[in-house]
Order: C-alpha cells, then sequence, then structure tokens
C-alpha cells in the first residue's frame, strides 16, 4: 500500500494510509506556514517528540475533538492526560509501542522540553511506521553518531531532519545526519517558520548529503511513498 506524507509546514507532518491519519507535532495555530488550521486536521494518532510550543500548543485541542490516540514521553503523557486527553500511549527514548497502524519508536534526541513553564520529559524523535513504510522525524535535535544506528535498526524510507540551525542543526549538520541514517528520501524540516531559521535558499545552499535524494517540500506539499 503506498503511504501519503504530507509538510504541514514548520515540523508537523500528517502520514496517511487507509483509514489511518498520523499526525506528527501538529503545530498549526501559531504557524505562519501552516497550510491548514488545527480544526481542518482529523487525525486518528498523534505522535508527540516533545513539549515545546511549537510542536505541542495544539495537540490537546486536537487530540479532545478528534478523539485520537496521542503517543510521547510519560511526562508529556501525563500532562496531556491531565488536560482532557481520554487516549494517550507513554513510552520514552528507546521503547516501541504496536500501533493499529503499525509501530511508534522514540529514540535520543539533544534539545529540551517544556510547555507553560512545566518540564515536559525527554526530548525524542520518532520512527513511525505505516503500513509498512517507516519514517524517521528527528525531532528538534543536535547532529549525533548514533544516527547511524538509527538507520541502520530501522531502515526508513524517509527522515524529516530539523534544518533550521540557532536551536536545531543546520542545513549542513542535517545533511549529514542525512548521510549517517541514509534513507531514500530525506526532508529538512523547522526552518523558514521565523526569522531566526534558516530560510529556503540557505536550505537549498546547505542540505545537499552525498548518496541521499534531498526533497524540499513546500507546505502543504504531498509525496507518496510506495
Amino acid at each position: 500500500m503506498s503511504v501519503k506524507l504530507t509538510w504541514l509546514g514548520h515540523s508537523a507532518f500528517l502520514i496517511e494510509a487507509g483509514p489511518h491519519r498520523v499526525a506528527i507535532d501538529p503545530f498549526l495555530s501559531g504557524n505562519p506556514s501552516a497550510p491548514c488550521k488545527p480544526a481542518d486536521l482529523n487525525p486518528t494518532h498523534i505522535v508527540m517528540t516533545h513539549g515545546h510550543e511549537d510542536h505541542f500548543s495544539d495537540t490537546i485541542d486536537i487530540a479532545k475533538r478528534t478523539g485520537a490516540t496521542v503517543y510521547g514521553v510519560y511526562e508529556l503523557m501525563g500532562y496531556c492526560s491531565a488536560h482532557g486527553v481520554k487516549h494517550t500511549e507513554p513510552m520514552n527514548p528507546g521503547g516501541k509501542v504496536a500501533a493499529p497502524f503499525g509501530f511508534v519508536a522514540l529514540t535520543q534526541a539533544f534539545h529540551s522540553s517544556s510547555f507553560n513553564g512545566v518540564y515536559t520529559g525527554m526530548p525524542a524523535g520518532t520512527v513511525v511506521n505505516v503500513a509498512g513504510k517507516t519514517f524517521y522525524h528527528t525531532g528538534d535535535t543536535a547532529l549525533f553518531s548514533d544516527m547511524k544506528l538509527i538507520g541502520e535498526i530501522y531502515k526508513p524510507q524517509v527522515a524529516m531532519i530539523c534544518a533550521g540551525d540557532r536551536f536545531t542543526m543546520g542545513p549542513e549538520l542535517a545533511a549529514r545526519a542525512a548521510e549517517f541514517i541514509q534513507p531514500r528520501v530525506a526532508i529538512p524540516c523547522h526552518w523558514g517558520t521565523w526569522p531566526p531559521l534558516a530560510d529556503e535558499a540557505k536550505i537549498r545552499a546547505g542540505f545537499t548529503p552525498a548518496g541521499v535524494e534531498a526533497k524540499i517540500m513546500k507546505p502543504g506539499e504531498s509525496m507518496m511513498v510506495g
């Protein structure tokens, strides 16, 4: 089965296959590059990498409205439950949870994580398998050599790699990450949303991984993964 991947701007993605719609870090209401509003998104499942506002701020409202199950680190899922989310799957980096669409695993990430001044657990990357296709979203992170191991273990077809600089890797280090992971396609994200982040010209100039197809998407653009 082919799987549809859509970039929703910043670090937000939607993966669709059959009856399953899996949103990753669905930050839309404060996202000037978002192609849709939170009310337009109807995921069956949500996967969170960490609690920062530019990843998490719409998650509780979307999950309460749709009944979506939310996957993420233990403390962040506790925050969700305390604020009315009925279905959560608490995890931590290194763990994997079976899901109706495949599985969700969390990986390490070198960053921080809080929401409204509340500590929300370790930051993470995530490996999401949907209908037999595997996607690795790095979350917000610095470059680290164990990305090679993540690539070897999970063999993702697609990697979504933070590349905006300042708060995460910049495009050159993100390209190195793609070379470590060795997906079929690498998509830079977390760029261009606000002026402190790298713009499209910097991304195109710097995100040029050797031996990996680089796909620089526009917000709202989709691709099929067969």
